[in-house]
């Protein structure tokens, strides 16, 4: 049965890291793990701290169009597989403001200044729309205007 945007975001809750994907220079495709810093009340919008003298980053600015690949724990307890993938458009954000709503202390193991180290940037991903699979079902869902009860279409 397909999945509403509130049971795949119930889904997603346990997943910290992501491999963030860019279109880097060349043509050629570019992923990275990244850590959405605990921030997962998933909504369509996903956060993501960096420096902004990265690749990363200079990819972003030159196409801002991105995937994010999510796969949670399998096979523990019997636990089903959760394979969640998300396309979106990423925006750096500068704002210290935005860095607080975002913050948090274990962040600090890569950015030991805190909110204040220098160079430090937010990234939001706004997802377009989300695929997932579960070990039962898969669906995808167009992000834009979903809400909560929102209910993928079923696929495969």
């Amino acid at each position: 049965m397909a999945k509403t945007l509130a049971e795949i975001a119930e889904m997603m809750r346990d997943i910290d890291f992501a491999m963030l994907s860019t279109h880097s220079t060349g043509g050629t495709i570019a992923s990275r793990p990244m850590s959405n810093n605990r921030d997962v009340d998933y909504d369509g919008d996903n956060w993501f701290f960096s420096l902004e003298n990265t690749r990363l980053v200079d990819d972003i600015r030159a196409d801002p169009k991105v995937g994010l690949g999510f796969q949670g724990k399998a096979g523990l307890l019997k636990m089903k597989p959760v394979f969640v993938s998300i396309e979106g458009t990423a925006e750096i954000i500068k704002d210290k403001a935005a860095f607080e709503a975002h913050w948090n202390k274990d962040l600090e193991m890569w950015f030991q200044e805190g909110v204040d180290t220098p160079g430090l940037v937010l990234i939001k991903v706004r997802g377009d729309r989300a695929h997932y699979w579960d070990g039962e079902d898969q669906g995808d869902l167009a992000l834009a205007g979903a809400t909560a009860e929102s209910v993928a279409t079923p696929t495969g």
